[in-house]
């Protein structure tokens, strides 16, 4: 028999990664903004994203919507426990957006539409870190409502993670420059990107090595016999997909380390996967307590059976329409 919470589960799950990967790249290129000084370089970084930055982001609403709607416990547990961060999530990114339109529209206040665009990009990228990591260490939930306090998602584990994901979110930024810009620009890129893989694997390493510490049920879940033998692949192909990624760096292979940043971020989403299963609020609330009846599930599996391919349809057709290198003088905006 199938299991319909299961399936909305990794709907849901899926969803949020794809935003998580297409979005983190263009708020990578939003940090990496102040780096790049140059009025042409950011033209040209601009016009990188410009086709596709906002449908980028409706991969967010089919998550949180999907939450809401196929998750409604969840949800309502844990929106309480995050306004802040979700409501500088929102306001970042609603900055990044006005400065996207608005710099090509004025010569005289670019620098601050400039400013309002970088300054965007770091609050939402901190935001979604550090709710990641307040999702991690478990929220307080008394019967079907959150029991915690205003600022219990301010922790040193949820900082560690919002810092984590800047430094991810910048490595895709760096590797999406590489792909889609050339010369001095592409350069810079590449140089960046050294440092920013460095940074990355050390924060993989810190978050791995402090997560089993949260709970017991994570360290269970790596560490204990014979779960190790499910859990083991995980590092192992990080460390691979590192090498890999190194590799293609040293060998200015344009293309690949941006693909290879993605399959990093794969891996490690693989293995928050693997530590929560199958908890939807750690480790409080399961998949199947916090599903809606089955037969609003199954309502819902129609429309997604239409909307998701049709989304994947014309971003697919996007990216390949606004495919190859960007230079500067010509772009899309």
């Amino acid at each position: 028999m199938i299991d319909i919470a299961v399936i909305w589960a990794f709907i849901i799950a899926f969803a949020v990664f794809v935003y998580v990967v297409m979005d983190g790249f263009d708020l990578g290129i939003g940090l990496l903004f102040p780096l790049f000084p140059r009025k042409e370089d950011r033209d040209v970084i601009m016009n990188s994203v410009a086709p596709v930055w906002d449908g980028n982001e409706t991969w967010l609403v089919l998550g949180g919507g999907g939450l809401m709607a196929a998750f409604p416990l969840a949800y309502a547990v844990l929106m309480p426990a995050l306004y802040t961060p979700m409501i500088v999530m929102l306001l970042g990114l609603v900055f990044r957006g006005v400065a996207f339109e608005f710099r090509w529209r004025t010569t005289r206040e670019r620098n601050l539409w400039d400013i309002a665009f970088a300054g965007g990009s770091l609050l939402a990228t901190l935001a979604q870190g550090v709710a990641l990591g307040a999702i991690l260490q478990g929220v307080i939930v008394n019967g079907r409502h959150y029991g915690g306090g205003w600022w219990d998602w301010l922790t040193p584990f949820s900082i560690l993670t919002g810092v984590a994901l800047v430094i991810g979110y910048s490595l895709l930024g760096a590797t999406w420059l590489i792909m889609k810009t050339e010369g001095p620009l592409r350069d810079k890129a590449y140089r960046l990107g050294w440092w920013l893989l460095a940074a990355m694997l050390i924060a993989i390493g810190i978050v791995s090595l402090a997560t089993p510490f949260l709970d017991a049920t994570y360290a269970r879940r790596w560490f204990a016999w014979p779960n190790m033998i499910l859990t083991a692949p995980v590092p192992i192909a990080v460390a691979a997909v590192s090498a890999l990624l190194i590799r293609s760096l040293a060998a200015r292979q344009d293309y690949r380390p941006f693909f290879y940043t993605l399959m990093l971020f794969a891996l490690c989403y693989v293995g928050l996967g693997v530590g929560m299963w199958p908890y939807i609020v750690p480790h409080s609330i399961t998949i199947w307590q916090a599903a809606a009846p089955d037969n609003s599930l199954h309502f819902m599996s129609y429309g997604v059976a239409i909307l998701v391919p049709l989304i994947l349809g014309y971003t697919g057709w996007a990216y390949y329409v606004f495919r190859g290198k960007v230079r500067a003088g010509a772009g899309y905006h």
